[in-house]
């Protein structure tokens, strides 16, 4: 198995890209700690992958709160005596619309969720990583980070935010044996997407999924494969790089 003795944290694992990643990782032999703010969600992927032969725990979190990541974290290593691997997925977007009608009360939340929450998670897992020798952040950021969107303009910059904020927590992390690294989802068939979109019809799906060459949208299993190769040891060379993961979107 790929990830044979690796404790892993996802969050944003109880729905969409996150639920592919905890359900991939377990199937390879991780320990998972779900995470999420949405209880029923994230328990039920827990229970589906212990129902399936996984190990896996689900604990409460908001992201952009520092006593909750304290609280997973203690979580994770008082289950399952460790800490390996750090998925930062959790993420949220404002509704596709004019920059200047954006609320400060969405902007601000958007930003604790995408970006704050590298912060938080830093904070409270680079001294496991550390002590452990080593470990592994993936931070699951978009393409919009990279071609940004009309409409989309906040987001556009809290996915920014965080691909530079990873690139360079990799550089000063590197001689702690700690591998940070980034996944760029072009927009994926989950509860975001309408979001994205503004309106979800079939007009403006083919209109987003056309600047698409492969002609489709991103998957959860997509993103759970990427995940999966750059936590594991076939990575461990790989560090503050960036992979779109997006069909062609940002050729």
């Amino acid at each position: 198995m790929r990830l044979d003795g690796k404790i892993a944290i996802v969050t944003g694992g109880g729905s969409g890209f996150g639920e592919g990643i905890a359900k991939r990782f377990a199937l390879e032999g991780c320990k998972v700690m779900v995470a999420d703010i949405n209880d029923i969600g994230g328990q039920r992927v827990a229970d589906e992958i212990v129902a399936g032969g996984g190990v896996a725990r689900y604990q409460h979190a908001d992201v952009s709160k520092d006593a909750d990541w304290a609280a997973l974290v203690k979580a994770t290593v008082d289950a399952f005596g460790g800490l390996t691997t750090v998925i930062n997925n959790a993420g949220i977007t404002h509704r596709n619309q004019p920059l200047t009608e954006v609320s400060e009360e969405t902007f601000d939340r958007m930003y604790g969720v995408n970006v704050k929450a590298l912060f938080h998670s830093s904070k409270h897992c680079v001294p496991v990583f550390r002590k452990a020798g080593g470990g592994v952040f993936v931070n699951v950021a978009s393409t919009a980070g990279v071609r940004p969107r009309p409409g989309l303009t906040w987001y556009n910059g809290s996915k920014g935010a965080a691909i530079t904020t990873s690139r360079s927590m990799a550089v000063e992390l590197a001689p702690d044996n700690i591998r940070v690294c980034v996944i760029n989802p072009v927009a994926g068939d989950t509860p975001l997407l309408a979001e994205f979109m503004g309106q979800d019809t079939p007009e403006i799906r083919a209109k987003f999924m056309s600047v698409i060459p492969l002609g489709r949208f991103s998957t959860p299993r997509d993103i759970a494969n990427t995940a999966l190769w750059l936590a594991s040891d076939e990575a461990d060379f790989i560090t503050g790089t960036c992979i779109e993961v997006d069909g062609g979107r940002c050729v």
